[in-house]
């Protein structure tokens, strides 16, 4: 079959056209739908990280499109075309120029990356919410900054961005990007001058038809970084939701946006004194319940202010002074938590309590915790673990 005309190639703004079916089948990939072939298309096909264009063909829906070894463009759609008949095509424009912002926005953004630090782009997709660049080296995030700042400034210059395919012998010449050896024709995509790539998606006319370009989140990934970027109304979306968040957050805080950070440190530092406090308190505590238990006999206490680590250092501070058996209570969460430690095997004596009362826990022989049923029966709890 002759490959099909790439509409998507030569006129990446086409948003409509009318083309010829060149042919209809059942879609190998998805039963009871159909997949039908154009002499020419504006639909871009899935592929080199960028999803597909989706849209209509006539009253037909195009539910996803995919280019074969050929160079044939397949469509699929739940019900038939017949060959033969010209049908009109509409590319959904939105999704499509989404997609040209994102796709150029990382061109820029990885050039800058290679050229500032030798850094290559190892993977590339855009997702939602976010463009995945998968970057060979560890970057800092002062480096990351740099390098947002010089792509957002080229995409301030409004350069053009150039799409062509050279022939071989000014190929060889050309310093162009590309994650593997290429045969055939190489089509290059020039980002401003940010950026001189192989690629076969689509593109914006110029780099500021981006808008923006923002990296969401940096994480260590395979010895290198990977970068979650948004580009365009993407990035313009997540910097109104940053600042939305701010501004929530600043006045829960009592501060005005963008000064948050000092105050949650200042939050933190009141947090860490408080549970420095808490802790010599349940010490406190725990020492003065030992004190206060008969030695050699099993204890049964409940309290209302400890906290499961409260409770834990109650509990081995008595057990360790009667050598007994001791379970502690006190209200926690949405249930009554409980420790307990046993001189035998607190593991035999908590199963037995969570299967009596419903309750859920575990630990190790000597020591184990959970939690019963807030309206459980404290005495006949009491009288359950002191029986037993």
């Amino acid at each position: 079959m002759t490959p099909t005309r790439r509409l998507y190639e030569e006129t990446p703004t086409q948003r409509t056209f009318d083309a010829v079916v060149v042919d209809c089948r059942p879609d190998p990939s998805a039963d009871g739908y159909r997949e039908t072939a154009l002499d020419a298309t504006a639909f871009y096909p899935e592929g080199g990280g960028q999803p597909c264009d989706l849209g209509m063909l006539g009253d037909r829906p195009v539910l996803a499109v995919r280019i074969d070894s050929e160079g044939v463009v397949w469509h699929r759609t739940a019900e038939a075309l017949t060959p033969g008949q010209i049908v009109h095509g509409e590319i959904d424009w939105a999704r499509r120029f989404d997609h040209m912002q994102q796709h150029t926005g990382e061109h820029i953004l990885s050039g800058i990356l290679h050229s500032l630090y030798g850094a290559e782009n190892v993977g590339f997709h855009i997702g939602s919410p976010a463009v995945r660049v998968d970057v060979s080296l560890p970057l800092t995030a002062d480096q990351l900054a740099k390098a947002e700042e010089l792509a957002n400034d080229t995409v301030q210059a409004d350069k053009p961005v150039r799409c062509w395919v050279p022939p071989r012998t000014e190929l060889a010449g050309l310093p162009y990007r590309s994650k593997k050896e290429l045969e055939g024709d190489v089509r290059l995509v020039d980002a401003g001058g940010a950026d001189l790539c192989a690629c076969c998606g689509t593109h914006v006319a110029t780099t500021g038809q981006v808008g923006l370009i923002k990296i969401l989140s940096a994480q260590n990934y395979k010895g290198g970084v990977r970068l979650a970027v948004a580009c365009g109304k993407r990035a313009y979306q997540a910097v109104c939701a940053l600042w939305k968040d701010s501004q929530t957050a600043g006045a829960l805080l009592s501060v005005p946006a963008g000064e948050s950070t000092r105050a949650v440190r200042h939050l933190l530092d009141a947090q860490s004194t408080d549970r420095q406090r808490l802790a010599a308190l349940q010490n406190a505590l725990a020492d003065q319940t030992a004190a206060a238990a008969p030695a050699s006999q099993p204890y049964v206490g409940f309290f209302e202010g400890p906290d499961p680590d409260g409770l834990r250092r109650i509990c081995l501070s008595v057990a360790q002074k009667t050598g007994a058996r001791c379970a502690v209570f006190a209200p926690g969460g949405q249930g009554l938590a409980y420790a307990l430690s046993d001189p035998e095997d607190a593991r035999t004596l908590c199963r037995r309590l969570n299967a009596r009362f419903g309750g859920r826990g575990g630990g190790k022989a000597g020591f184990c915790q959970g939690s019963l049923p807030a309206d459980a029966d404290r005495k006949a709890v009491e009288a359950f673990l002191l029986e037993e």
